[in-house]
């Protein structure tokens, strides 16, 4: 019964612990190839696809994408592989 309990504990604190290191994150993209005005949409739409982002604002005058998502869900490079999937290669930005 103890051992039970104890492997419980260690279980919930485990779990615990990992979602207590989760953040929001946010990241701007430098994004290539948009071309025209219906270009920022599809890129919006990918990244909004890719489990865990919260929000996305694209800029076709910046050519740049800034993401807020839950970084123990996805990272960067799944954002980059998302918007690489619909044409537009893109690249943390500096």
């Amino acid at each position: 019964m103890v051992r039970a309990l104890f492997a419980a504990l260690v279980l919930t604190s485990l779990f615990v612990g990992t979602a207590a290191i989760a953040a929001q994150r946010t990241v701007t993209l430098a994004v290539d190839g948009m071309t025209c005005a219906s270009c920022p949409y599809i890129v919006k739409q990918s990244l909004s696809r890719v489990p865990g982002v919260e929000r996305v604002e694209v800029s076709y005058a910046d050519k740049r994408a800034v993401v807020t998502f839950d970084d123990s869900k996805t990272d960067v490079a799944a954002l980059t592989k998302a918007t690489a999937s619909v044409g537009f290669p893109s690249e943390l930005a500096e």
